[in-house]
């Protein structure tokens, strides 16, 4: 066993193992807490592919985040509410029932990130991140705007979604859905990474004019990496809206674009357990420090500035004694 892979077994383990604790100790808290930081390990795992493999750095990847959370919403909120979602030309129920949620919230986000990848990788550099960031905005003003859902007040859902043969009012019962799923798109994410398409990502990112030289394109193959990545984010952001029974238009603000893209650099950039690693840091430190301190961000962003300067690999690189200073 190489010391990666131990250390990959040692952060899954932990996280497996401190709700499980808390769980024959009654702190449902902590599940919860456990719950969160696996979702947003989740989002940022979809976003590292598109940034950590194919060098796109996306600020707006809180839309396909938010576009998740609000496919649950809607659905949920016609179902107990017992209209239909549309009724011409076909009747359209809600459903409360966790699969189809992900279902509609991974294709409507990948349809979204494909309508945005066709646009803004059409630019480069600081031109892709300020479309994708002006794609955020425009999200985040129109759910404001879209009083049927709550406008700005958002939308609750009285009680969580379902998911045949288990209890998701059970907090370990909906942290063991969410760690699952994480354990499989990490192993998509390792995949992906060891197959031909993701050398081909990697290689886009590093010199695209050989990967065209070779007959393949590099913008079919980076829009084919967001579409993936969106649909993971939209996935994350369907299980986070159903922790909270919450969805807002914070979702998609830039700063849940933001707090993706500072989980991937302090686990490490490119790394497939890195974001794993950072968004697990990241809750369990605003837990710790949010309750004693009212400028957890401040110390928070010390704790970045210092990875930044000493530990280009991230804390994840730094742990394997491989951080570039």
């Amino acid at each position: 066993m190489t010391r990666e892979t131990a250390l990959n077994t040692v952060l899954m383990a932990l996280l497996l193992g401190v709700p499980l604790w808390a769980w024959v100790s009654d702190e449902p808290f902590t599940i919860t807490l456990a719950t969160r930081a696996v979702i947003f390990a989740l989002a940022a795992v979809g976003l590292n592919i598109a940034l950590g493999l194919g060098g796109l750095v996306s600020f707006g990847h809180a839309v396909y985040f938010g576009i998740g959370g609000y496919a649950m919403g809607i659905l949920a909120f016609h179902a107990q509410t017992y209209t239909p979602l549309m009724e011409w030309p076909l009747a359209i129920p809600g459903t409360k029932l966790m699969p189809v949620i992900w279902l509609v919230a991974m294709a409507v986000s990948g349809l979204v990130a494909l309508a945005i990848g066709l646009l803004s990788l059409r630019t480069s550099g600081v031109y892709f991140i300020m479309i994708t960031l002006a794609f955020g905005q425009m999200f985040y003003f129109f759910s404001i705007s879209w009083p049927a859902y709550g406008g700005e007040d958002g939308l609750s859902i009285y009680i969580r979604n379902s998911f045949p043969g288990l209890n998701t009012l059970d907090p370990i019962q909906f942290f063991g859905i969410c760690f699952v799923i994480l354990c499989l798109v990490l192993w998509l994410n390792v995949r992906i990474v060891n197959a031909p398409f993701g050398l081909a990502l990697n290689a886009a990112r590093q010199v695209p004019q050989r990967v065209e030289t070779v007959g393949l394109d590099p913008f079919r193959i980076r829009l084919t990496a967001l579409v993936i990545s969106g649909m993971i984010c939209g996935l994350a952001g369907a299980l986070f809206a159903d922790l909270n029974r919450f969805v807002s238009p914070t979702m998609f603000s830039w700063q849940m674009s933001g707090e993706l893209i500072v989980f991937i650099i302090l686990g490490g950039l490119g790394r497939v357990f890195g974001p794993v690693a950072g968004a697990t840091i990241f809750v369990v430190l605003e837990h710790a420090l949010g309750g004693v301190s009212d400028y957890f961000l401040f110390f928070f962003g010390l704790l970045l500035l210092g990875v930044v300067l000493f530990a280009r690999g991230g804390l994840y690189g730094l742990a394997l004694g491989r951080a570039d200073r």
